[in-house]
C-alpha cells in the first residue's frame, strides 16, 4: 500500500548532502529532553546550532503548570503534567549520560524532582546561551536545498526566518489531544476532558467519575482520582493480567457504548450514573508547521517514511526525535540524540534512499502481517534493546546497556503484579547486564480521603 512513497526523484536532492558538510547550520526545535541532549552532543562537536522552545522554560512536559489552555502569551499549554506525577519508570531508565539523577531522588522521582534535573542538565551543560526562549515555529519549508524556518517571538510578535542545513524536531507528540468520539457526548450534563488538561483530583471530590482509557495516565489517573471521588468508573478494553488490589471505589467497566444527560451506557448493556468523564484516549501527532515539502506523510497516529524510527527518508537533514513508542523514553532519547550528532557532524553516511526504504517497507509489512493499525509503525516493544544496538552499529556511538531494556521488562511485571506497589522498589545497576531490586516496606501510598461535601 505505501510502495508507492518511493518517490526518488522528488526528494532525491537530500542525499547530496550526505557527505560530510562544512560548518553545517542546525535548527533544533523545543528545549524538552530531545532539545537538551541534541543540544548537548552538538555543542561537544563543535556544531553551529539554535534552539528555537516557544517558552520561556526548558524541560518541555515535564514543568507543572496550574494553567491548561493557553499560557500568559496566548501560547498553547504544552505541558501534561499533573501534581501528583510520579515517572512510571525507575531512576536508571531516566537518567541521562554523565548526568546522574541526585543520589537522594526517589527511585521513581517526582515531576519537581525530574523538572529540575533537567534544569540542572541545561545549566551543567551551558545550553540555555543557543536557546531562543519565546520563539515559536511558523513553518519550516524545503526550499533550494535548505530548510526556510519561520518563526515568531510571542511577545513582541516579530517574525523571523533563516536558513538552516539540518532540522531536528525534538517537540514530541504529547500536545495535540485524541477525542473519541461517543455517542451522546453533547447531551452530557457533566464536565469532560482530557488527562492533557488534568492537574489535581481535588475537583472530583465526592462525585462519581468516568475515566477512559488504560495507557498509563489511565492508570495512573485513576488511582489518584480513586483517593477523593465516590466511585471511580474505569472503562478500557486491556486484556492484561492484572493482579492490583485496587480501592473499594474502583470499578473496572468494559468500552462505553453512549453517554446520557447524567450517566453512561457501557457495551455490556450496564448503566452508571456520573458526574464527570476524563479521556485518558492519548495523543495524535501534530506538526502544523510542516508542509509537504517535507517530505513526510502525516496522520493522527503516524509519521512515515522514517528510517531508524527517526529520519526523514525522503528528506535526511531532517530528523524527528522522540516517536518511539513502549521502550525507556529518555534513553531512547538520549540515544537518537547522540545518533543526530554522528550523523550531523559526518562520522557516518547514511544509506540510500532505496536501502532506508526497504528497511521501512520490513517493518511496515510486519505490523500489517500481523494486522495491526499503522500506528505500531512507532512501537519498539522487544525490540527495544535491538534498536540500541543498531543505532550503535551503524553510528558508531556509545552502546545503550542492555540492562535497561532488562529494566522496563522487570517493571511491567511489577506493575501487573501490583500497580499500588511498583513505586517502592529501587533498582540498583550491578554492570551493563545486570540488576538487583530492593522492595520499600514503608507503606506510603496515598488514602482514600474522607468524601464528605
Amino acid at each position: 500500500m505505501f510502495r508507492y512513497i518511493i518517490a526518488i526523484c522528488a526528494y532525491q536532492v537530500g542525499f547530496l548532502l550526505a557527505a560530510k558538510m562544512t560548518n553545517p547550520r542546525v535548527c533544533v526545535i523545543g528545549a524538552g529532553i530531545a532539545g537538551l541532549t541534541t543540544a548537548r552532543y552538538l555543542k561537544e562537536d563543535g556544531i553551529n546550532f539554535t534552539v528555537l522552545e516557544a517558552t520561556r522554560y526548558v524541560g518541555g512536559t515535564w514543568r507543572y503548570d496550574p494553567r491548561v489552555d493557553v499560557d500568559e502569551n496566548n501560547v498553547t499549554m504544552y505541558t501534561s503534567m499533573y501534581k501528583h506525577l510520579q515517572t512510571n519508570l525507575p531512576k536508571p531508565t531516566m537518567e541521562l549520560p554523565g548526568f546522574p539523577l541526585p543520589d537522594d531522588a526517589p527511585s521513581y522521582p517526582g515531576w519537581e524532582d525530574y523538572y529540575k534535573y533537567l534544569q540542572s542538565y541545561a545549566k551543567h551543560f551551558d545550553l540555555e546561551k543557543n536557546i531562543k526562549f519565546l520563539h515559536n515555529v511558523i513553518s519550516i519549508k524545503r526550499d533550494e536545498n535548505v530548510w526556510r524556518v519561520k518563526h515568531k517571538q510571542v511577545v513582541t510578535k516579530e517574525e523571523f526566518e533563516e536558513e538552516y542545513d539540518y532540522v531536528v524536531i525534538g517537540t514530541g507528540h504529547h500536545s495535540k489531544t485524541h477525542m473519541p468520539n461517543i455517542t451522546g457526548e453533547e447531551t452530557f450534563k457533566g464536565t469532560i476532558i482530557h488527562s492533557h488538561s488534568y492537574r489535581v483530583p481535588d475537583p472530583y471530590k465526592c462525585r462519581r467519575v468516568l475515566i477512559i482509557g488504560a495507557g498509563p495516565s489511565g492508570m495512573d489517573i485513576s488511582l489518584d482520582v480513586a483517593t477523593v471521588s465516590t466511585t471511580v468508573f474505569h472503562s478500557h478494553h486491556s486484556t492484561a493480567e492484572d493482579l492490583t488490589p485496587y480501592p473499594e471505589n474502583y470499578v473496572k467497566k468494559p468500552d462505553v457504548k453512549a453517554l446520557s444527560e447524567s450517566g453512561v451506557v457501557f457495551v455490556d448493556g450496564t448503566f452508571e450514573e456520573i458526574d464527570d468523564v476524563i479521556y485518558c484516549t492519548g495523543y495524535e501527532y501534530y506538526y502544523p508547521f510542516l508542509d509537504e515539502s517535507s517530505g513526510l506523510s502525516i496522520s493522527h497516529h503516524s509519521v512515515i517514511p522514517l528510517y531508524r524510527y527517526l529520519v526523514n527518508i525522503h528528506q535526511p537533514t531532517m530528523v524527528l526525535l522522540g516517536l518511539v513508542v513502549r521502550a525507556c523514553v529518555v534513553i531512547a532519547l538520549d540515544a537518537q540524540a547522540r545518533y543526530t550528532a554522528a550523523l550531523i557532524n559526518g562520522n557516518f553516511n547514511l544509506p540510500s534512499h532505496d536501502e532506508m526504504m526497504a528497511e521501512w517497507q520490513r517493518r511496515y509489512d510486519v505490523v500489517k502481517s500481523q494486522g495491526k493499525p499503522l500506528s505500531h509503525i512507532h512501537f519498539l516493544e522487544a525490540k527495544e534493546d535491538e534498536y540500541y544496538a543498531d543505532l550503535t552499529k551503524e553510528s558508531g556511538i556509545a552502546r545503550v546497556p542492555p540492562v535497561m531494556f532488562k529494566i522496563r521488562i522487570n517493571d511491567i511485571k511489577s506493575k501487573l503484579e501490583n500497580l499500588l506497589v511498583y513505586r517502592r522498589y529501587t533498582y540498583k545497576v550491578l554492570d551493563s547486564e545486570n540488576f538487583t531490586t530492593t522492595l520499600d516496606t514503608v507503606q506510603n501510598e496515598r488514602k482514600n480521603e474522607s468524601c464528605v461535601p
